[in-house]
C-alpha cells in the first residue's frame, strides 16, 4: 500500500498533559511517528494543497486561532505549551474575548491536548499527509496509508482535544466529495470514539459515520460515543455507534466491526475513509481493548475485502515500542 508522510509533522512535541488529577508526560509524543516510520520503508512525501481544503470542515476563526495561539501564549508572558483551564458550560461567546486563556477554552473541549510552539504547522502538514493519499486514491491506487501525526478524530468544526487538533478524517471526506465522490463512509477504529468527525458529520446524509469504541459509560471522551447517537436532521440514521466493553479481543471486536461494514455497505459509498487507531492493542498503555499484534491483520483484511476504495488515516496508539509493527500488520491486511 502507499503510505505518506511528512516529517513537518515531527515538530509538534509538548511536555505534559493534565491527565487523572495530576500531571503526566503527554502520550503523544515524536516516538509515535518514528516507530512507524522505521516499519514502512519509502514512505511517499506529502504535498500542499494548501488552506482551502481545511476551510471545507473548520471554521476560519478556528484555523486563525490554532496559527496564532502559541505566540499569544507567549506574548502573555507564559512558558511552554500553551494549556485551557476553564470551558463554557452553557454556551460560547463570540469572538470579543482577548486572553489567551479565554480563547483556549472557547476552542477546546480538555486539558490534554497542548498547543506547542510547532503543534500548527505538524497539524497542517497532517492534514496535508491525508490529502496527499487521497490524491493517489482518486488517481487509481485502491487504497493509500496516511501516517498523520497529532491524529485528528476528536476536533471540532472549531475545537480541538483528545490530542487532536485537525481533523485529517472529515478534510478527506469533504476533498474526496468535491472530486466527485459524493457518499462518503467513515469507518473509525480508534479505541476512544471520533467525537469530532460525529460532530462534524451528524446532520449530513451524505457521509456514513460508524464507529468500534471503548463504551463512553467508562472511557474518554465520555460526553459521546453512545449506541443512541444516530445522527440528527437530515443526517439522522448516517451515524452509527457500537461501543464496547473494556477487555475485548478479537472473538468480540469481529462481529461489530462486522456490522459496521454491513451498514456501510447498505449506504454505498464511493470512498471510505478509515480512521485507524492502534490503541486497541492489548499493551496499550491508556486504553483497554485486548487485540494482539497478529489481529490487525485480519481485521484489515475484513476492510478491505469489502472492496471500497480506502484512504487509512492514522489515529492513536500508544504502546510505542509496538506500534510499527501494529501498523505494519493493519497494512498487510490490505496486500
Amino acid at each position: 500500500m502507499i503510505a505518506t508522510f511528512s516529517p513537518r509533522q515531527l515538530a509538534h512535541a509538548p511536555a505534559r498533559e493534565m491527565h487523572n488529577g495530576g500531571w503526566t508526560p503527554h502520550a503523544e509524543t515524536v516516538a509515535r511517528a518514528e516507530s512507524i516510520v522505521a516499519a514502512l520503508p519509502g514512505l511517499t512525501p506529502a504535498t500542499d494543497h494548501g488552506r482551502a481544503p481545511l476551510l471545507a470542515v473548520h471554521s476560519a476563526e478556528y484555523l486563525d486561532f490554532l496559527e496564532v495561539a502559541h505566540g499569544l501564549w507567549r506574548a502573555a508572558g507564559r512558558d511552554g505549551d500553551a494549556i485551557p483551564y476553564v470551558w463554557p458550560v452553557v454556551g460560547r461567546r463570540p469572538l470579543t474575548l482577548q486572553r489567551i486563556d479565554a480563547l483556549l477554552g472557547r476552542f477546546s473541549f480538555d486539558a490534554a491536548t497542548p498547543i506547542a510552539e510547532g503543534t500548527w504547522g505538524a497539524a497542517y502538514w497532517g492534514a496535508q499527509t491525508a490529502l496527499t493519499a487521497l490524491d493517489r486514491v482518486l488517481g487509481g491506487e485502491r487504497s493509500a496509508f496516511a501516517l498523520c501525526r497529532p491524529p485528528g478524530h476528536h476536533a471540532g468544526a472549531d475545537y480541538f482535544g483528545g490530542y487532536c487538533y485537525l481533523n485529517n478524517a472529515a478534510i478527506v471526506a469533504r476533498a474526496a466529495q468535491r472530486a466527485g465522490r459524493g457518499r462518503v463512509a467513515i469507518l473509525d477504529i480508534d479505541y476512544h470514539h471520533g467525537n469530532g468527525t460525529q460532530d462534524i458529520f451528524w446532520d449530513d446524509a451524505s457521509v456514513f459515520y460508524a464507529s468500534l469504541h471503548a463504551d463512553p459509560a467508562t472511557d474518554y471522551p465520555f460526553f459521546w460515543g453512545h449506541a443512541d447517537e444516530v445522527g440528527g436532521g437530515a443526517g439522522r440514521g448516517a451515524t452509527l455507534n457500537l461501543p464496547l466493553p473494556q477487555g475485548t479481543g478479537l472473538a468480540e471486536y469481529l462481529p461489530a466491526l462486522d456490522r459496521a461494514l454491513a451498514a456501510i455497505r447498505d449506504f454505498a459509498p464511493d470512498l471510505l475513509v478509515v480512521s485507524f487507531g492502534a490503541d486497541t492493542f492489548e499493551g496499550d498503555p491508556i486504553s483497554g481493548f485486548a487485540l494482539a499484534t497478529a489481529d490487525f491483520t485480519p481485521v484489515a483484511a475484513r476492510i478491505a475485502a469489502a472492496g471500497w476504495p480506502a484512504v487509512v488515516v492514522m489515529e492513536g496508539g500508544y504502546a510505542t515500542a509496538a506500534l510499527g509493527a501494529n501498523v505494519a500488520a493493519f497494512l498487510r491486511g490490505f496486500d
